[in-house]
């Protein structure tokens, strides 16, 4: 068991997160590295004490393990814990060779569950994802043969390389948790998470994804270029000639399948006050009226947002959640789900600086 629950730095948050309520109270200070929660008076708790600690050890935990291998990447390794334990998926988008692959294998082992890839191509087909049936001369009778969509932890690599049918057979997946191959639908392991990811849209032969899909990840995350410090460190551990397999197998799996499942219940109990809902609610409505974004977010934006809320509040240790873990995950929730005006596009502006100022734009609740 690891003792200090204490939470890394997440997403950068700087311009972002209210520094104190709409009465101009500054918040209450808490120790901890996500920041101070915007807190003027004593929140109703609704998880149990050990609940808590349960969630806040969990995260230092699987942080500790997912650190063997993978170096840096602070958005990529938060934003996709908040939307495994909230019950969503993520898009991750990046170029190639930064690891992608090698966290969500690492992050299959921690969490004690299943892995498994899919590489996305042009040709690729709906049976490739999903399986398909196979006849079977002994028995004369065709048997279903899954595909590798049936695990727990799947990484979709490149999906904006694929063409729009082979799409929907992961849609179904991710929305239903399900698989209909020939009229029979076959439920996937429980939990089904989705790591998908896509290359810039500059890049040769991708293709942007249609709103519908997009809106139905739970995050759009941006895996950068590691900072100088991070890229020396990756060098200096590939010089000394360690096979990455090994690092892999020095993962130790912290949860299972049956406590991840257990977990996200214990997320649906954390408390949200009304005048949070409505800071949600004001949020995701002023997407679709804010100065140079063409087109605004949906109402599956604003119930992520506050599902992510809850997770967050639930690994710093908290039985409510606060304006702050709002803010905090704001721009990987939107993201994807707004359009940027063409006069925004003419002026190179781009989709996190616009909501960032529109988070900011909006009176932050005393609650």
């Amino acid at each position: 068991m690891i003792e200090n629950t204490e939470s890394p730095n997440g997403f950068n948050k700087e311009d972002v997160t209210p520094s104190g309520d709409a009465s101009g109270h500054e918040s209450t200070e808490v120790s901890n590295a996500f920041g101070a929660p915007n807190i003027s008076q004593p929140q109703q708790e609704t998880v149990p004490e050990e609940d808590k600690r349960a969630f806040a050890q969990a995260y230092a935990q699987l942080e500790n393990e997912l650190n063997k291998v993978f170096v840096g990447q602070r958005e990529l390794v938060l934003g996709s814990l908040v939307a495994l334990f909230s019950g969503g998926h993520v898009l991750v988008e990046s170029v190639p060779g930064l690891g992608k692959t090698l966290f969500a294998s690492a992050l299959g082992r921690a969490l004690g569950c299943k892995f498994g890839r899919i590489q996305f191509t042009p040709d690729l087909m709906p049976s490739d994802v999903v399986g398909m049936p196979i006849f079977n001369m002994k028995t004369q009778e065709f048997n279903f043969r899954s595909g590798p969509v049936f695990t727990q932890i799947l990484l979709a690599d490149e999906i904006n390389r694929a063409p729009a049918k082979t799409h929907s057979a992961l849609l179904e997946a991710m929305q239903e948790a399900s698989a209909t191959v020939d009229g029979v639908t076959y439920k996937l392991p429980i939990p089904f998470f989705v790591i998908a990811t896509q290359n810039p849209i500059e890049s040769e032969g991708t293709y942007r994804l249609p709103e519908a899909q997009l809106d139905r990840f739970m995050f759009k995350l941006i895996a950068d270029y590691p900072s100088e410090e991070e890229e020396l460190k990756i060098l200096v551990d590939h010089g000394k000639n360690i096979d990455v397999s090994e690092k892999l197998a020095n993962v130790q799996p912290v949860l299972n399948a049956e406590t991840i499942v257990k977990m996200r219940k214990i997320v649906n109990a954390v408390h949200i006050a009304p005048q949070l809902f409505t800071y949600v609610n004001n949020i995701v409505r002023a997407t679709r009226k804010f100065p140079r974004l063409a087109f605004g977010a949906s109402t599956r934006a604003g119930l992520a947002l506050t599902q992510a809320a809850r997770t967050i509040a639930l690994f710093q240790g908290r039985g409510f959640a606060t304006p702050d873990d709002v803010a905090l995950i704001a721009l990987p929730t939107l993201r994807h789900r707004v359009t940027l005006s063409p006069e925004a596009e003419i002026e190179g502006r781009n989709v996190d600086e616009i909501l960032t100022a529109l988070v900011r734009s909006i009176e932050v609740p005393r609650i």
